[in-house]
């Protein structure tokens, strides 16, 4: 896989996810995705970068733009240093929160995206990738 742009955004406040949710449109318009994949894709990405705030307070948003042979698409890395979640598996799972939602958001965030990878350490926080390809 090829980069060909890429961009960090530190994430504490409610204005940060603002400002990474306009960046984002930025970069998928810039590539010319077609405007069903950006809405999957920034729906997927509000509720990530939304996650760090709730259940970390900060993190980072990593957006770039990737090749990857005949496709272009964007890849976002989100990463927090906040308590980790003790069961991917259970986390994962349609239904489960640990919160006040309706525990739809990373099962959710992952239907919307064609690549999705999660790693969480108990104490030392969460990774999360995702990437969206242009068609």
């Amino acid at each position: 896989m090829t980069s060909l742009n890429k961009e960090t955004l530190k994430i504490r406040t409610e204005q940060d996810v603002i400002v990474f949710r306009q960046r984002l449109r930025e970069y998928v318009v810039k590539i010319g995705m077609s405007v069903v994949n950006q809405t999957k894709l920034i729906t997927a990405a509000s509720e990530l970068v939304r996650n760090i705030l709730a259940y970390a307070g900060e993190g980072q948003a990593t957006i770039e733009v990737v090749s990857e042979r005949l496709q272009t698409g964007v890849k976002i890395i989100f990463k927090d240093s906040g308590p980790g979640i003790p069961d991917i598996n259970k986390a994962m799972q349609d239904g489960y929160t640990t919160g006040k939602s309706l525990g739809l958001g990373l099962p959710g965030a992952k239907r919307l995206v064609n690549f999705f990878d999660i790693k969480s350490e108990v104490g030392h926080g969460t990774t999360v990738t995702i990437i969206r390809w242009k068609r």
